[in-house]
């Protein structure tokens, strides 16, 4: 993968951390299944329980994604960004 794209996504990563409050769960949970699915590749572990609902959630966001290569979510995910950055100011 190129350097300039793996940079691209930590910048983008450490501007993720301060997207506004008001940042739907929606979306967390997208940029969160892209970061996986770009970070890790595809759902690696088992769907969590019942009582654990943010947990599952965020594992279905991950699953979500699944079959992306490395390269495109962390073009999805540098886009929902810049998209959710957009959108706050």
């Amino acid at each position: 993968m190129a350097q300039a794209l793996q940079e691209e996504f930590k910048e983008y990563a450490e501007k993720a951390k301060s997207l506004p409050s008001t940042t739907k769960d929606a979306d967390k949970l997208v940029l969160y299944g892209l970061y996986k699915q770009a970070t890790i590749g595809s759902v690696n572990t088992n769907r969590p329980g019942f009582f654990s609902p943010t947990e599952r959630a965020k594992w279905d966001a991950w699953k979500a994604v699944e079959g992306k290569s490395q390269e495109e979510a962390i073009a999805e995910y540098i886009e929902k960004v810049k998209q959710l950055l957009a959108a706050s100011t």
